[in-house]
């Protein structure tokens, strides 16, 4: 049976989103019905909104994908939730290629295909279980969920189950489901800086804090932010960097060197932009690592070969290599336990004014929003 909601859709050729009455269908065998209590607003839902709709025939989209909310109903198949769960979504994988089997499920083979498919649909049907009310369908299954609307359709692999008190507080945990999971998952399974370290953040927004609350809690002796906009490093300081640097017309290099002599061991860089990240290979200390986790679309990246001869290694990490099931809980328990104060990074919305938090995290007077619904 299928439900009636409201909907953020984002129209091809159409500044910001129309909120519009969209038709949920019931859940499929492997499927999820989730009734949203929050969903996180990430630069990935602007970046695919822009390319989406400069695509040939793409039809209107639902985005988003970092949703939380409380199971409504479960398909056939599903076993591993029921109805009444407060549950986190998170991006989706396959299950079955190698990497998934390997507990790597951020780079599943079909990665791409299940989380942005150029036709919004992954059904076997081909459907994505969305449609308007005069029953146009529209594109979703984004991230295997589409969450910017008041029920979203998700796959058992791409929900998990948390241990919450109240829906307020399940909210406050939706950006863990990407944007948070990604930056702290970043240092913790993959970079893991050992003690004495020298960690340099490169960009202070929602992923590069998270980066650096996660930073905080490793055996790292410095931890570096680096941004060009005062009152993110001032958060950044009260999140627990013992240095920051303001990047407007400073050298970078020479001022990561002057905290850390002879190069960084651990740098994250989160902006995308190919000059920081020449910046960021260039502060490593020889045998030093950077996690790349910024992206702009057709960027490319490029580092002198003599730097990566001397040791340096530059590693892409996507989703910070999360295992969900064991590494989003993890999370929860870090933030219920306040080592990871992520109620200062968040902002809440309404979904009505999605556009105006939209504009607030383009400008960075928002670090995190999330959408209430």
């Amino acid at each position: 049976m299928s439900i009636t909601t409201k909907a953020a859709v984002a129209v091809p050729g159409q500044d910001g989103y129309k909120i519009r009455e969209i038709v949920v269908d019931g859940p499929q065998a492997g499927e999820v019905l989730v009734r949203m209590v929050a969903s996180g607003l990430c630069h990935t839902d602007a970046s695919v909104k822009e390319f989406w709709g400069a695509a040939p025939g793409a039809r209107p989209i639902v985005l988003g994908h970092e949703g939380a909310g409380v199971v409504e109903r479960v398909g056939s198949a599903v076993t591993r939730v029921k109805p009444g769960d407060r549950v986190l979504l998170t991006f989706n994988s396959c299950g079955a290629c190698v990497n998934c089997l390997a507990g790597h499920p951020a780079y599943c083979h079909r990665f791409g295909e299940l989380n942005m498919s150029p036709a919004g649909a992954v059904r076997a049907d081909g459907t994505s279980g969305l449609a308007t009310t005069e029953g146009e369908p529209l594109a979703g299954a984004f991230f295997g969920q589409s969450s910017l609307g008041g029920y979203a359709l998700a796959q058992e692999r791409n929900v998990v189950v948390v241990e919450v008190d109240s829906d307020d507080e399940l909210a406050a945990l939706a950006p863990l489901g990407c944007g948070i999971q990604t930056g702290a998952g970043a240092v913790l399974n993959e970079l893991r800086p050992g003690p004495g370290s020298t960690v340099a953040v490169f960009g202070s927004g929602a992923v590069g804090l998270a980066a650096l609350m996660a930073a905080v809690l490793t055996p790292a002796a410095r931890v570096v932010a680096i941004d060009i906009v005062p009152s993110r490093l001032e958060l950044a300081r009260e999140l627990g960097a013992t240095h920051t640097i303001d990047s407007a017309g400073t050298d970078v290099v020479a001022a990561l060197r002057a905290i850390s002599p002879g190069g960084v061991q651990v740098a994250v860089e989160t902006t995308g932009v190919p000059a920081v990240q020449a910046r960021a290979v260039e502060a490593l200390a020889p045998r030093g690592t950077l996690g790349l986790i910024g992206a702009r679309i057709g960027a490319d990246f490029t580092a002198p070969v003599q730097t990566l001869l001397e040791g340096r290694r530059v590693h892409g990490i996507v989703e910070g290599d999360s295992d969900i099931t064991g590494f989003i809980p993890a999370l929860v328990a870090y933030v219920r336990a306040g080592r990871m104060p992520l109620e200062k990074l968040v902002k809440e919305y309404r979904l009505e004014d999605i556009d105006q938090a939209a504009a607030d995290s383009r400008d960075g007077s928002t670090v995190k929003p999330v959408l209430r619904f």
